[in-house]
């Protein structure tokens, strides 16, 4: 018998007999099998343990390569999981996945940790990665398997185990004292971890479900090296600074409370962002041939039973009843839409058909996954559903695709990451159907020159669908946009049109999205500018502060007059100092101050100031609106090339 081994540059290497993959590194060379974390087999990622018994391609994974983070960060959960159950043998532990930025791992103990215990945990992680337990793998039965863990006292593991059918073989990974249920890969050794931190505790229940135990959450992020640690590290610093909920308390957005949790409190300022944002949609969708609407907030529940929605999202469903009805708060604009498309015969003349509506919905989301205005329970999407026929679908998507690049461009994100999501193993619709429609959608962004990746079974129930997520200036990904295309809701819900041939015919549906979440939004932008915002969208503009009395009557004839022309500037009156008034709003992100004293006031002048401390010099208060104020994003995106 002989192997063939192909490697990533196309050499060749042969073997009398099965062969793992650090046995073939070792061949190569001792120092890339020193540098090894995992291997990628024929595309699969397994352990360096992995043996190769036919002929198949290879390709050895180092910390350089991008594959090498996830390994690091899944053996980090492990070592942290080793190390709760060595400083408390009581712990049981439950999940450790990997996610954005690092791990976490959930346990069940009799107690709430704190921090202290963290800092015991990582002390005893870091022990554990110099003492270079090998990490290795092994298989049993099921039955084998659950017998172990229950007799571990692990109970938490054993009824993941009994969710398996009995006739699969379970993967285990062990390392020193500890063995946990893990499909793997993980690295070769505990001393390839060398830059980890645990970062924060966290509530989590038991699958999800708030009628489970509670667990805690240890989060943490591992990296390949320390610098990568510290940078990253930094990056949360900068973070927390930016955190959207600490610059709403300062700039007095808006607020959250137990009384409506998941739900908001806008304030005045909060609220002007909000409506600056919305009319400014309004107005790019009107120029692009949408025709806005408005739905009701509660539907029969049949109408969610007849699209599909009870049946795949009734346990994030409002529900309410009314003389003998069961009702739905709407969890989505999609249903309600088909229904106003479905009054009067459409004929193909009539299409396409673009239907817009910032649309207020209510999702029942878990209590422990709300975060500020990032996870609500109720939300306004800006949401519209195009109906067109097949021949209509590529130039409907590609006019959606260009429109939702320039408005990301104005609000200043230039760095677009693109995933196609293809269809789930719970869907409506045939094969052919979602052949079609998958097809359709790679083959725009293709055509388009978009490079994008697949998101695997990640599609809605009813069609498959291209996300677009937002890079900040932090690197970190925000996923906004969204382009469905479907043709299940439609025929579920009796949509139709008259074809050229006379023949009924089923429409399709684009279900589109730009912002997502306007709640969201928001909340990211926030975070972006740290709270800097650009001009035209600044809940205040400038603020006109007085030194003394004496000043009182011009500062609000300024204030006035700049508000004539729908400028947002407000008067500080306050028998305060003058560089108490300034900071204050210095602190409150109002981008210009104009300070007038007796100076100014003789002269018909202002003298201006930036929120950062820059001094402007002394001018006309018609000459600072007509140089720095701004009310839109075109005249905003002049300003700045100039």
């Amino acid at each position: 018998m002989t192997l063939s081994i192909t490697l990533p540059d196309g050499a060749t290497r042969r073997y009398d007999a099965p062969i793992t993959a650090l046995q073939v590194a070792q061949d190569i060379s001792a120092r890339l099998a020193d540098a090894a974390l995992a291997a990628k087999v024929d595309g699969q990622l397994v352990d360096l343990s992995y043996l190769i018994s036919q002929d198949a391609s290879l390709a050895l994974i180092t910390d350089k390569d991008p594959e090498a983070l996830e390994v690091i960060r899944h053996s980090a959960a492990h070592l942290l999981a080793q190390a709760v159950k060595q400083l408390f043998p009581s712990a049981q532990v439950t999940i450790g996945p990997v996610i954005e930025g690092g791990f976490y791992y959930d346990i069940a103990f009799e107690r709430p940790f704190v921090p202290e215990d963290l800092e015991k945990i990582e002390a005893k992680m870091h022990e554990l990665a110099k003492q270079n337990h090998a990490v290795t793998r092994a298989e049993l039965p099921r039955n084998e398997a659950l017998a172990l863990f229950k007799q571990a006292g692990e109970h938490y593991k054993a009824e993941i185990i009994t969710d398996i059918p009995e006739d699969q073989t379970i993967s285990l990974y062990s390392q020193g004292d500890f063995t946990d249920l893990c499909r793997g890969p993980h690295v070769p050794n505990t001393g390839k971890l060398k830059a980890f931190k645990l970062t924060k505790l966290a509530g989590a229940y038991w699958r999800g479900d708030v009628n489970n135990a509670m667990l805690q959450r240890i989060y943490g992020t591992a990296w390949p090296d320390k610098k990568s640690l510290a940078d990253y590290l930094q990056r949360l610093e900068e973070a927390e600074k930016r955190d959207h909920r600490k610059l709403a308390k300062a700039m007095n957005l808006f607020h959250l409370q137990e009384d409506a949790p998941g739900m908001i409190f806008w304030h005045p300022n909060g609220w002007t962002i909000y409506t600056l944002i919305t009319q400014y949609l309004q107005n790019v969708l009107r120029h692009n041939g949408y025709q806005e609407v408005r739905t009701p907030q509660i539907a029969d529940i049949s109408l969610w039973e007849a699209s599909g929605h009870r049946a795949k999202f009734s346990e994030h469903m409002f529900m309410t009843d009314s003389e003998k009805r069961l009702y739905a708060i709407k969890p989505m604009n999609c249903p309600c839409h088909v229904q106003i498309y479905n009054q009067g015969l459409k004929s193909y003349r009539d299409l396409p058909i673009r239907l817009a509506e910032f649309g207020c919905c209510h999702r029942n989301e878990p209590s422990g996954s709300l975060h500020g205005i990032m996870r609500v329970r109720a939300f306004t999407q800006d949401d519209a559903h195009i109906f067109c026929t097949a021949e209509q679908i590529s130039l409907e998507c590609n006019n959606f695709i260009d429109l939702l690049y320039d408005v990301y461009a104005a609000f200043g994100f230039t760095d677009v990451i693109v995933k196609v999501s293809t269809r789930p193993e719970q869907r409506f619709g045939s094969d052919a159907m979602w052949d079609f429609t998958e097809a359709k959608l790679t083959q725009i962004l293709t055509d388009k020159g978009i490079a994008w990746e697949e998101q695997v079974g990640e599609g809605a129930f009813y069609g498959p669908k291209i996300e677009f997520s937002l890079k900040d200036c932090l690197g970190r990904v925000w996923q906004c946009g969204t382009l469905q295309l479907d043709q299940v809701l439609p025929e579920r819900l009796g949509a139709s049109y008259i074809a050229e041939d006379n023949e009924r015919k089923i429409p399709f549906m684009l279900h589109r999205a730009i912002f997502g979440s306007l709640e969201r939004f928001i909340g990211i932008l926030l975070e972006h500018y740290a709270g800097h915002l650009p001009i035209w969208l600044a809940p205040v503009q400038a603020v006109v502060l007085n030194i003394t009395a004496n000043q009182a009557d011009y500062a609000q004839q300024i204030t006035h007059a700049l508000e004539k022309h729908n400028f947002r500037v407000k008067a500080d009156l306050r028998n305060e100092k003058i560089n108490y008034k300034i900071r204050s709003h210095s602190i409150e992100k109002v981008p210009f101050m104009l300070v007038v004293g007796d100076r100014e006031l003789e002269q018909g002048l202002v003298a201006v100031r930036t929120q950062s401390g820059e001094n402007l010099g002394v001018m006309t208060p018609e000459a600072f609106a007509e140089k720095y104020l701004r009310t839109s994003p075109a005249k905003e995106q002049v300003f700045m090339q100039h």
